[in-house]
């Protein structure tokens, strides 16, 4: 069972999903200015470790992390949430919602229609 990521977690998690693996200074230095302390990426981390998002493999003293849960996964779990908690699970809320609220555009809108429609033949 996927668990919510907080902000820092899921910044790491973003990185470790585009880069694949990485040793904790690599993590740090794809991160924005003012970088955090390698210690304070190291457990963060760790706790992503805890929670079943990250494993590593050591070499000598080195520990190289990488996702064991895809990014589309916590996608998925991510927009489930989002969908109970503030749509009511109901996707016309959600399209009305960024119709109204990000004032989509049409051509926005029948892209979205057309997914719909090819996702339906499949």
């Amino acid at each position: 069972m996927l668990k919510e990521l907080t902000k820092a977690e899921e910044q790491i998690m973003l990185i470790l999903w585009e880069m694949g693996e990485a040793l904790v200074k690599d993590v740090i230095e794809k991160m924005d200015e003012p970088k955090p302390a390698y210690n304070t990426v190291s457990t963060v981390i760790r706790v992503l470790e805890g929670k079943g998002f990250v494993n590593h493999k050591a070499i000598g003293n080195t520990h190289i992390y990488f996702p064991i849960v895809a990014e589309a996964d916590y996608k998925r779990f991510a927009l489930n949430k989002v969908m109970n908690n503030y749509f009511e699970n109901s996707y016309e809320s959600l399209v009305s919602f960024l119709v109204k609220d990000k004032k989509m555009n049409t051509d926005e809108l029948d892209e979205i229609i057309k997914l719909a429609e090819k996702l339906k033949k499949t």
